[in-house]
Parts: structure tokens; C-alpha cells; sequence
């Protein structure tokens, strides 16, 4: 199983740009979907964007479309998250997650999450 360990939070202004890093133990990484989740205050915790294994296919919430992209290298064991055009809305505690191949989109078909890195988007 793999052990996750996100990096690249902080704080920015609206319209500014951060990338966060989740890397990955383990020799399986390139078996696992990946997705990258956020969790607000007072709010439940939400699915950003997601990646298969080889990266065929991607997935998006509304929230992330035109400005979020998710992408892998398996070569080096991580998975990145580029944020642009950022929100004071985006602010938040994001989490990558990963799980064998169980669903790309649905959240509890993942099993294995980072600690998480705090993003602070001021207005």
C-alpha cells in the first residue's frame, strides 16, 4: 500500500497560482488512481480532480474545470494538482487520495490519503 505526503500549499492572492505535490511510497503507484480532494470549514469534504494509472482518463468538478489541472508522473512516484486563477472559495485543506483502480469519482472508493496542505486564497 502506499503512504501519501502532500506539499505546495500556502497562501496566495485571488488570481494567483499554486501547485501542489502528493508523492508517493511505494513500487506501486503507477496501479493507482489518484484524485485530489478539498475540505472547507464547516463544509464536507469534495472531489477536485482525479487521474487513472496511465492518465487516459481525468475527471473534474465543476469547480476545477478551466482552471485546475491534474497530472501524474509515475517515473517519480507523484501526482501534481496546478490551481490558476484561484478563489477565495478554493480556499481549503486538500488531500490527495488513492485507491486500486475501485472508481475514479466516487469517494469512497478511496482507501489510502495524504495529511493534507492548507491553501489560502485571500480576496
Amino acid at each position: 500500500q502506499v503512504q501519501l505526503v502532500e506539499s505546495g500549499g500556502g497562501l496566495v492572492q485571488a488570481g494567483g497560482s499554486l501547485k501542489l505535490s502528493c508523492a508517493a511510497s511505494g513500487r506501486t503507484f503507477s496501479f493507482y488512481y489518484m484524485g485530489w480532494f478539498r475540505q472547507a470549514p464547516g463544509k464536507e469534504r469534495e472531489i477536485v480532480a482525479a487521474i487513472s494509472w496511465n492518465a487516459d482518463s481525468t475527471y473534474y468538478a465543476d469547480s476545477a474545470k478551466g482552471r485546475f489541472t491534474i497530472s501524474r508522473d509515475n517515473a517519480k512516484n507523484t501526482v501534481y494538482l496546478q490551481m490558476n486563477s484561484l478563489k477565495p472559495e478554493d480556499t481549503a485543506v486538500y488531500y490527495c487520495a488513492a485507491n486500486m483502480g475501485r472508481g475514479l469519482v466516487d469517494t469512497s472508493k478511496y482507501d489510502v490519503w495524504g495529511q493534507g496542505t492548507q491553501v489560502t486564497v485571500s480576496s
